[in-house]
């Protein structure tokens, strides 16, 4: 039953004609509306049952775009199986080239910027819900995998380092009761201060200064729909 959000790096528009099922790019300028972005199709969704084109999904974002050689070395395959999976993700707009970098036998690909969502809900047979859930479950485990990964790299940080991060990193939890209503209004809050503040950060890969980061925002009943808690 589980909703999740995945947000693409921003870039300029290019003005040229992408592949009809790719998400609109946006100029970092001009901020996403307020709002989900689009869910996955479910042929989308069944290309992204593989486990290694999720990790590549999950990669280029905080790595920045990628050739299928460099992606090889990360994930531990052959530039052959990589290849193979950038093609499948591109198909189906999930993926692109960067424009203007690589050549015919190097090309460099980047995640389509706009975003997606993945829901279990709505879908028209078990099999399909499974399918999203699955793809739910590997996506939210990279992501917990990133924060142990930082926990970790924080134990043996030296003094200088530990003060130049310090104010930049916070992991928040908190638990509460409300109606289905009131957490429906928190969630469209969110939407609104992502538009507002993180779609600008769009499109500064470049700039100076500049380092990937990751923000997370998790509202979920602690119930199953049974109504046991968790």
């Amino acid at each position: 039953m589980a909703t999740a959000r995945e947000d693409s790096p921003g870039h300029e528009a290019d003005g040229g004609g992408g592949s009809p099922a790719s998400p609109a790019a946006e100029s970092p300028a001009t901020p996403r509306p307020a709002g989900p972005p689009a869910e996955l199709g479910p042929a989308a969704l069944r290309a992204l049952s593989h486990p290694l084109r999720i990790r590549i999904l999950d990669l280029l974002p905080s790595h920045g775009p990628l050739t299928a050689s460099k992606l090889g070395e990360i994930v531990g395959e052959s530039s052959g199986s990589t290849s193979y999976h950038l093609r499948q993700l591109a198909k189906h707009g999930l993926v692109r080239e960067v424009e203007g970098k690589g050549t015919a036998r190097e090309r460099w690909w980047e995640r389509t910027p706009g975003g997606f969502s993945i829901s279990s809900a709505g879908k028209d047979s078990p099999a399909a819900r499974q399918t999203a859930e699955a793809v739910n479950i590997e996506f939210l485990r990279l992501r917990h995998e990133r924060v142990m990964a930082f926990v970790r790299a924080g134990q043996g940080a030296d003094e200088e380092t530990l003060e130049k991060w310090l104010g930049t990193t916070t992991f928040f939890s908190a638990n509460k009761w409300a109606t289905p209503e009131q957490m429906e209004t928190i969630v469209q809050a969110w939407d609104r201060f992502s538009a507002e503040h993180i779609e600008p950060l769009s499109g500064q890969e470049e700039g100076p200064g500049m380092i990937p980061f990751e923000v997370h925002f998790d509202a979920f009943p602690t119930i199953d729909p049974d109504g046991n808690p968790l």
